[in-house]
């Protein structure tokens, strides 16, 4: 048993163990959800080659491009979608490159797979996709890359202050003081 000076028990010295185990084991749980994390752009970018093989192959499993005509109503001219397919691509570089160097999480190569995806779609209705394929891979595969570094310089900036933590924690015993 652990005494102070003048003999007594040492009352507050678990409750100071058991933070600091909860603490390691905190940051145990946050490494391990940092590393599936950096993972991310990956996942994204190979979520996106599968939709531009089926956009390549003309999207077989999708209703034929006049029935959804006939159905929805005529879609954009295919210069009013590559206008806005330019403003898309520049806008999403611009918020990646910004969030990155603000360092800020934020779990967004998906939503970029879903509007590229959508993309795809109008230029098939518009039955331009033939044309269009290559300009929306190129943005795509620029914008996820962007997306993707974004994810891993964060995640690799993060795991090793939470190394450090770590490494502070096993060799003192001691919580590490808080960052400004």
């Amino acid at each position: 048993m652990t005494q102070t000076v003048d003999n007594q028990p040492a009352t507050d010295l678990a409750p100071q163990q058991s933070q600091v185990e909860l603490f390691e084991q905190q940051l145990r749980a946050d490494i391990k959800r940092l590393g599936r994390f950096s993972n991310r752009g990956l996942w994204a970018f190979s979520l996106f080659m599968l939709v531009c093989m089926t956009a390549w192959r003309d999207f077989p499993m999708l209703p034929l491009p006049d029935t959804v005509v006939a159905a929805l109503g005529p879609p954009p001219a295919p210069h009013i979608i590559s206008i806005v397919l330019l403003f898309y691509t520049f806008s999403a570089i611009i918020l990646s490159l910004s969030r990155m160097t603000a360092g800020l999480e934020h779990k967004s190569s998906f939503c970029h797979v879903g509007y590229l995806t959508g993309f795809f779609l109008f230029y098939h209705f518009a039955k331009a996709l033939d044309d269009n394929f290559w300009a929306v891979l190129g943005s795509g595969v620029t914008i996820l890359s962007v997306e993707s570094y974004r994810i891993w310089s964060f995640c690799r900036e993060a795991l090793g202050r939470k190394a450090e933590q770590l490494e502070f924690v096993q060799r003192t015993g001691r919580i590490p003081p808080e960052d400004e």
